[in-house]
């Protein structure tokens, strides 16, 4: 070993990354009452009453509206909730999640 040697220590750039947001839609059907879905919004969404009825009027005309923007966990977990309160209901309400 030569004594004149410099070992070289590479630079390591540490990077922390957010995981991209995901988006939470509900869905219209034909079935699922205006007051569920409302109640709905302002319980499990924390919507105010306000927001939720215009949230429910714009499902019921286009389709489907966004409710909620968030990590993908939290998505899946809307989407599993929407379905588990409408159902004992009879409610066919659903929810669906995509990248945002």
């Amino acid at each position: 070993m030569s004594s004149g040697s410099t070992t070289v220590v590479p630079e390591v750039e540490e990077r922390t990354a957010l995981a991209p947001p995901w988006k939470v839609l509900l869905l219209n059907d034909d079935i699922t009452t205006f007051e569920f879905v409302i109640w709905l919004l302002m319980t499990l969404f924390a919507k105010p009453r306000i927001e939720a009825i215009a949230l429910t009027v714009e499902i019921h005309e286009t389709g489907a509206a966004l409710v909620a923007t968030t990590n993908f966990e939290r998505a899946e977990l809307y989407v599993e909730q929407v379905r588990s309160l409408a159902r004992p209901h009879g409610y066919p309400l659903a929810a669906t999640m995509e990248p945002a």
